[in-house]
């Protein structure tokens, strides 16, 4: 039987016949639905969300050691926050099978770099794959399972946005049982203290000159003859594109796997075209190996290491041609930036912090990141998970030595918090500080969407749990100045703010109020009041000073011509932010 399937999900569906037992991953796009899809099967498979991608690797790991097969998965950028224990398990092997999921995102479609995580692989000393589409990517993790087994080395699963979230048909087999390897006590394997550490640097490189051996053998790498004239080497999703700008006017080599690179193949490939390409996407990572063996051929030079490719890009690039499209006005196209949704929490928070004179706005990676957009405007920087805090530190520090005036707050999500903030409030704390906290509570990790944390009371498998509390984790870290408010009441906020701003010591803002999107938990029924209506403009009294559209709400509509706001009844949720902003009362709630 075959289905359509994403590339999330057919790698999901490669765990569950592989026979993984343990799945552990940090939600991030393009990554997010991997572990969503091998959560449903509770019975033959752990999975779990972790608090962030190194917890989740050494979960896994902590798995494979034991005996199970598992798998993490995470964001390109998630890796670098795994980097630590990644790089030692490159040492130490695995005793289950273990494979590590990357999802590079080329394009920069939700992240703030488009890293080459292939370097990874190379860095780290462990094999890695690269699936072109949704069948390989289902294969692939069954092969690297036993990969990994056979040479003792965790294997990295380099994906892409393209590969992760485009469909292709998939045929689905049946899940071969595989049972936990026995564990035993092995000191010059897992205990790597730096004796150790040394011995095991020596195992690794003689591990990697039979994975080139195998590289240069296994059927994940294959050449395809067609005309010898034009030779291409392409791996990942841009094989697809490879195929389908050369067609069989071309030769291939398909590289399956691609750490270590399989140079014997290569270098006969190379000797029997006469020009040969490597079509690769971001950072010309092949291209450079091939180079350094003395082949020539081209990469770089024609196609760009920035931004997504396509078929397009490829043409362009190699030909200098283009396919004739559709011409029209590019200047009457409305440009939609992304936005808070109506009825968003964090809306009415970033609206009266925006107010605040003289303040640094130091943000983080979540929803609240599009507070810093217009019309809001309310953030200075966006780094990486839980940067903001300790970003706030640091420019604190030196406003407190330089006797500057400003203040800094330092504003993050809760699932960011358990991520990486707390830490860095920790920091804060120790080294007394007096940064403004604001943790943004929606109940919820909203951007990835709508996945449990540790504050929601729910596991992914969708097991109730122990709810941790941020109120007294803050206070736990040495915070002794907390408030917990409720955005969508703007007089709060701003009377949390003036108590905040005129403290000289660590203060913490919780700003707690569910996602305008969220199915609410039983949990959240019992805590919030959510009174059902949408809001409403009385046309009359509406003076068209534009103070509603300035909070950004994305259900007000402005008419230039008649220079009246109103709102779309099918988007709003009642939230009354912009009833509380009107200097002339022309906005009321009522039911729906």
């Amino acid at each position: 039987m075959k289905k359509l399937l994403t590339g999330n999900e057919a790698v999901a569906l490669g765990a569950y016949e592989a026979g993984i037992h343990y799945a552990s991953a940090y939600p991030g796009t393009p990554s997010t639905e991997i572990l969503e899809n091998i959560a449903p099967h509770k019975e033959e498979i752990i999975a779990e969300w972790a608090p962030n991608e190194k917890v989740a690797l050494e979960s896994a790991l902590g798995a494979s050691i034991y005996g199970a097969r598992s798998l993490a998965a995470m964001k390109h950028v998630g890796l670098n926050v795994a980097a630590d224990p990644y790089f030692t398990s490159g040492y130490t092997g695995v005793n289950g099978g273990m494979v590590l999921v990357t999802a590079d995102d080329p394009g920069l479609h939700s992240s703030q770099n488009e890293q080459d995580n292939r370097y990874y692989a190379k860095a780290a000393k462990v094999a890695m794959v690269e699936p072109s589409n949704s069948q390989e990517a289902k294969d692939m993790v069954k092969a690297a399972m036993e990969i990994s087994e056979e040479f003792d080395t965790l294997v990295l699963m380099r994906l892409t946005t393209r590969i992760c979230h485009s469909k292709s048909l998939v045929e689905v087999g049946e899940r071969k049982e595989i049972p936990l390897k026995p564990y035993k006590k092995n000191l010059m394997k897992y205990y790597v203290a730096p004796a150790v550490a040394k011995q095991l640097h020596v195992v690794v490189e003689e591990k990697l000159k039979k994975l080139e051996e195998f590289s240069n053998k296994t059927q994940l790498n294959y050449i395809e003859w067609n005309d010898k004239k034009i030779g291409v080497i392409s791996s990942g999703v841009a094989y697809e594109y490879a195929k389908e700008v050369f067609g069989d006017k071309a030769s291939y080599l398909k590289l399956g796997f691609t750490f270590p690179l399989p140079m014997e193949k290569i270098k006969e490939f190379a000797d029997e075209v006469e020009t040969l390409y490597v079509v690769e996407e971001l950072e010309p990572f092949i291209e450079d190996q091939i180079k350094a063996a003395g082949i020539q051929c081209i990469g770089k030079d024609k196609i760009p290491n920035i931004w997504e490719l396509n078929p397009e890009i490829v043409e362009k690039g190699i030909f200098g041609t283009e396919k004739e499209v559709i011409d029209y006005d590019k200047s009457i196209v409305v440009n939609r930036p992304p936005t808070l949704c109506a009825g968003c929490p964090h809306r009415g928070f970033f609206y009266q912090l925006s107010k605040r004179k003289n303040t640094i706005i130091s943000g983080d990676i979540g929803c609240y990141t599009l507070g810093g957009a217009d019309p809001l405007n309310a953030m200075d920087t966006t780094i990486c998970m839980g940067a903001s805090v300790s970003l706030g530190h640091g420019m604190e520090k030196l406003i407190d030595k330089y006797n500057d005036d400003k203040r800094v707050v330092s504003v993050i999500g809760d699932s960011t918090f358990f991520h990486s903030g707390m830490t860095s409030l920790l920091d804060v704390v120790y080294n007394n500080s007096n940064t403004i906290t604001c943790i943004l509570d929606n109940r919820v990790t909203g951007m990835t969407g709508h996945q449990d944390n540790p504050g929601t009371g729910f596991t992914l498998q969708g097991e109730p749990t122990k709810m941790a509390n941020i109120p007294e984790i803050v206070k736990a870290l040495g915070v002794k100045h907390v408030r917990t408010v409720n955005p969508l009441r703007l007089d709060e906020l701003k009377e949390a703010f003036d108590w905040a701003y005129d403290l000289d010591e660590p203060s913490v803002i919780i700003s707690r109020w569910p996602c305008a999107l969220k199915k609410l938990s039983e949990y959240d029924k019992e805590e919030f009041k959510l009174e059902p209506g949408v809001c409403q403009v009385d046309q009359e009294k509406c003076i068209g000073c534009k103070m509603c559209v300035n909070t950004g709400c994305p259900a007000i509509h402005f008419d230039k011509l008649a220079k009246k706001s109103s709102i779309d009844a099918t988007q709003c949720v009642g939230c009354e932010v912009c009833m509380q902003v009107c200097p002339v009362k022309a906005i009321s709630k009522v039911g729906e």
